[in-house]
């Protein structure tokens, strides 16, 4: 397989995208923290090539990224307070939420009874996002590997696995986002990135 490479600023770069995603094709593209590669969440053939091209063990969960907080009910129930309260002060934004998941999630995209899932703060993907629907994010390296900040690295991790890269540049941030999950009585941080556990308790107690 030959691995596209497409400027992000040309005007058929987001409809091909969604044209190869659409079609079962696996892209990768620049988010506000790292590059990511992603497939259709309602596509559980092509995410289970997520898994086999990055040498992901099945066990661990695949993120969800969705466009805006409109569909967040057909991915996740029982979504506690606290977590709308992230969701207003932190999205867009490098914050993971870990929900319950939505029963008719597929089980590819979580082995576990819980989702994470993220708006993304980056035009080009929100953009993406809102012509796709929700998409199964992850970073767009081989596991173990450091995550890429640019589209020449991803082409160094995966290409001619994947279909397309969509080049935004260097990533702002450099870091993957902060994981947090809301499925507990107790707030608990699973991965700290750009915001921390600190911030996270200063804006709910400031917000309840």
């Amino acid at each position: 397989m030959k691995t596209e490479v497409i400027p992000a600023h040309l005007n058929i770069a987001i409809p091909h995208a969604v044209d190869i995603l659409k079609h079962g094709g696996l892209v990768a593209f620049p988010t506000d923290t790292v590059y990511g590669v992603a497939a259709l969440v309602t596509s559980p053939e092509t995410v289970e090539r997520l898994f086999i091209i990055k040498g992901r063990n099945r066990s661990r969960a695949i993120a969800i990224l969705i466009g805006d907080t409109s569909g967040l009910e057909y991915l996740a129930t029982n979504i506690p307070t606290i977590a709308r309260l992230l969701t207003k002060a932190y999205w867009p934004g490098p914050l993971t939420i870990v929900l319950q998941k939505h029963p008719t999630l597929p089980a590819i995209i979580t082995p576990t009874q819980t989702v994470g899932i993220r708006i993304p703060d980056f035009p080009f993907t929100l953009e993406l996002l809102r012509r796709t629907g929700p998409l199964a994010v992850t970073s767009a390296n081989k596991s173990g590997e450091e995550s890429p900040i640019t589209a020449q690295q991803v082409l160094k991790h995966l290409g001619g696995l994947i279909h397309l890269i969509i080049d935004g540049g260097k990533t702002p941030g450099g870091i993957p986002s902060t994981v947090v999950d809301c499925t507990t009585q107790e707030l608990k941080v699973l991965r700290e990135g750009p915001i921390t556990f600190e911030e996270l308790t200063k804006t709910i107690k400031s917000t309840l």
